[in-house]
């Protein structure tokens, strides 16, 4: 249905080559049993950041992205495996050590109600 055919973005919020080939590690393997997918994870998160970026509701969600209804049950399925967290701190790791930072970080900073407590 949605396959990505094109070099180039269609939308600012769209994934670099670059982006994607970090993160498509991540993504669900496909089940063995059912229907196969009719829609790439790539996809799916270019919607979730086209919605992000424009502000958009799903329902207005272009519809070469997907039928909203088939993106939205992937961003709730992602979600509840943690995956946007996952990628936030890949990405983040990532970008220390192109600081020349530790992946990590050493030291905590402490909460604020960790301060207010003492």
């Amino acid at each position: 249905m949605a396959s990505i055919t094109r070099k180039t973005k269609r939308y600012p919020s769209d994934m670099t080559d670059e982006e994607w080939a970090r993160i498509a590690p991540l993504m669900p393997e496909p089940g063995r049993m059912g229907r196969p997918r009719e829609i790439e994870f790539r996809e799916v998160i270019n919607a979730v950041r086209y919605l992000v970026r424009s502000g958009c509701g799903w329902r207005m969600l272009p519809i070469h992205f997907g039928h909203w209804r088939t993106v939205y049950g992937w961003f709730r399925e992602l979600a509840r495996r943690f995956l946007f967290q996952t990628i936030h701190d890949v990405e983040l790791m990532l970008d220390r050590e192109r600081m020349g930072r530790e992946a990590s970080p050493s030291e905590v900073v402490p909460s604020v109600r960790t301060v207010l407590r003492a």
